[in-house]
């Protein structure tokens, strides 16, 4: 793209103008300000990990300490095809969304996690 050129003697030509700025992205981490999900509800949870001693109970107690009335008569539990790995799935009644925010957080730190949906 060229400077335009001003014939001697008169002002400096001015560059073209730019094309509007568009307005600022939303920030990805953008906490929204309403929630899909009207709250309670029943909620399923899936957690998955390497299959081992004390996987199962470890999860169960994570999930029972944010939702004290889980019955684990209820929980679902799909080994691999090579029982290399776990899926336990808890249906729980979510009461609100920083109850959910708090479980999936706890989960995603849990050591013996390798994915909760």
């Amino acid at each position: 793209m060229s400077t335009p050129v001003s014939p001697p003697g008169s002002p400096p030509a001015s560059p073209p103008a730019s094309p509007p700025a568009s307005p600022p992205a939303s920030s990805p981490s953008a906490e929204p300000t309403t929630s899909l999900i009207e709250y309670p509800t029943d909620f399923p949870v899936k957690v998955m990990g390497k299959t081992q001693a004390g996987f199962a109970q470890s999860i169960l107690a994570v999930v029972k300490r944010h939702a004290p009335d889980f019955d684990e008569a209820t929980i679902g539990m799909r080994p691999s095809r090579e029982g290399k790995y776990l899926s336990l799935t808890f249906e729980i009644r979510a009461t609100s969304r920083e109850q959910l925010d708090a479980l999936y957080t706890e989960l995603s730190e849990h050591p013996m996690v390798s994915m909760a949906l």
